[in-house]
């Protein structure tokens, strides 16, 4: 009888990255929109875009993080065609304005990767007004005005376009410490429904992709190593270690892909069984 193979969890630095699982021009030609974009989870799905092919536009609050981001990109992936716009993606007609003239210079837009975000740890008798309205903001307010900027783009798409929306497993489970954060995404996970049903005529499909703990991420951090609280987070997994970038970056590019012709209003969860397993630990 066969001895059977045991799996070891692998405790990720962050920096580690999967091997290549799509043929190289999957999204050749394709022009992606990503928010957030300049570090994290935004960084390597504008990585992994380019290593594919794709023209991406990322957008960043900050000049400085964004030329970063672009030189250390061209690093990695010399081929890669980017370029970055500097804005807030709470500001609605900024939003229009960027995605119009990205329309202007390529005549479409293809993919839109609505991941920006903020989040902190707060019990909810302390959180200020202010606490509350920025994370819902920038969360839920900035997937609107990027949904809406970007619909004409879209409409355009030859592929059919894509809306990608980074949102939270605890979106439909709530969060204690983050319930600012959880009713945001919790609101992106009906916006990305109801736009399936009202874009699918334009054969725009409109997905949620939900992350779990990544390693190295600023999120993870904050929310768990700051706060002590990372070794729990281990126990709560179901494959007993934390994702990768890559991994959150492979599922946007299948979405996007032409193998999510056929997929809209779905919520793609990425988070190594977590949310199953969370409430039995």
């Amino acid at each position: 009888m066969d001895t059977p193979v045991q799996y070891t969890p692998v405790h990720y630095t962050g920096t580690e990255r999967r091997p290549r699982i799509f043929r190289d021009d999957l999204l050749q030609g394709r022009i992606s929109l990503v928010t957030g974009g300049s570090s994290g989870i935004g960084l390597g799905i504008v990585r992994v875009f380019a290593e594919f092919g794709a023209t991406v536009v990322f957008l960043g609050r900050r000049e400085d993080k964004l030329a970063s981001a672009r030189e250390q990109l061209l690093r990695e992936v010399p081929s890669a065609n980017l370029e970055t716009v500097a804005l807030d993606v709470r500001h609605h007609g900024a939003m229009r304005e960027a995605v119009a003239s990205i329309v202007e210079r390529h005549g479409r837009l293809d993919i839109l990767v609505n991941n920006a975000a903020g989040n902190f740890h707060c019990p909810t008798e302390a959180l200020s007004e202010n606490g509350w309205r920025s994370v819902i903001d920038i969360d839920l307010n900035g997937t609107f005005n990027g949904c809406q900027a970007a619909l004409p783009g879209l409409k355009a798409s030859p592929h059919g376009g894509r809306i990608l929306n980074i949102t939270v497993p605890q979106a439909l489970s709530g969060w204690p410490g983050s319930a600012h954060a959880a009713s945001a995404k919790a609101g992106i996970l009906s916006l990305t429904r109801s736009l399936a049903v009202e874009w699918g005529g334009y054969g725009i499909r409109v997905n949620n992709v939900l992350p779990g703990p990544i390693a190295g991420t600023e999120g993870l951090k904050r929310l768990y190593e700051d706060r002590g609280i990372a070794d729990h987070e281990y126990e709560r997994m179901a494959m007993g270690c934390f994702g990768l970038v890559d991994d959150i970056a492979n599922a946007c590019a299948y979405l996007a892909s032409p193998g999510g012709d056929f997929v809209t209003g779905c919520d793609f969860m990425v988070d190594g069984g977590r949310w199953l397993k969370r409430g039995w630990v």
